[in-house]
């Protein structure tokens, strides 16, 4: 009879468990909406009436502050476990291309949220969305395409001093440990004359990864690291380059614990 009441009382603190992890994850994307809303809504007259230099520095601060509350909410929720000090590494640096791994929908919101310097090279439709669109920008986060007018842009921020993000697989990491990198990185930091940086990103979840349903709930909590890799010399060679940052990040994320859950994933794929 113990055993048996036992048995059910476990049961239900599982699924009262379950029940709240589901609740906090369309809580945080219900935030997430409503922040990039009411900032939409400031940053749209903002748009049309600073400068570039004005609008650019209100436009980051106001991403910045609306994304750190975010990324606040999500440990305060239990969503994640986050170790983002790496970051405080880029405070006060030199002009970069940063060059992150990419496995999840949530990575540059966490870049940006701790480095105000950060332009951020994003796909068109993102810049046309309504929630994401007038506050990026107001930002002058950069168009992915058409590639001269990227690059050009790119070349132009670090010019100014800034960080370009920019991710080498162009989209989330599909198959462990890593994409193929395209090479805009390398021709961007050769124009540009300045130093790219590696960041590698673990997780031990593939929530958010590339055809992760939306509003499917993750085990919890997410542990989720950010450290920086090594920094590599401006490229002479933009091939040379490439082979040396697929190197770099593959060498970073050899022990990823995502890994595993890449290769199952992609095991599975297959098999059906």
């Amino acid at each position: 009879m113990r055993t048996g009441c036992s048995a059910g009382g476990g049961t239900r603190l599982m699924w009262l468990r379950r029940l709240i992890e589901s609740l906090a994850v369309y809580v945080s994307l219900a935030l997430f909406a409503l922040i990039c809303l009411a900032w939409s809504v400031v940053a749209l007259p903002m748009l049309l009436i600073l400068p570039a230099g004005p609008g650019r520095r209100a436009g980051r601060l106001g991403i910045l502050a609306g994304f750190r509350l975010y990324v606040w909410s999500l440990g305060w929720m239990g969503i994640y476990r986050l170790d983002l000090r790496a970051l405080r590494g880029l405070r006060h640096g030199p002009p970069v291309v940063l060059a992150p791994n990419h496995p999840s929908l949530i990575d540059a919101l966490m870049i940006i949220a701790h480095e105000p310097r950060v332009a951020c090279v994003l796909k068109s439709s993102l810049m046309n969305n309504v929630l994401l669109g007038p506050g990026a920008r107001l930002a002058r986060y950069i168009r992915s395409s058409p590639p001269r007018q990227m690059i050009r842009e790119s070349v132009a921020e670090l010019a100014r001093g800034g960080i370009v993000l920019l991710f080498p697989e162009g989209t989330r990491t599909r198959s462990a440990p890593l994409n193929d990198l395209q090479g805009s990185v390398a021709v961007i930091a050769k124009q540009a004359g300045v130093p790219i940086q590696t960041l590698i990103i673990e997780t031990d979840s593939t929530f958010l990864s590339k055809g992760w349903p939306l509003f499917r709930r993750p085990s919890m909590p997410i542990t989720y690291r950010m450290r920086l890799g090594p920094r590599l010399d401006p490229p002479g060679d933009v091939r040379a380059c490439m082979r040396q940052l697929d190197e770099c990040l593959r060498a970073g994320l050899a022990h990823a614990a995502e890994n595993h859950r890449l290769e199952a994933r992609g095991a599975g794929v297959r098999a059906s």
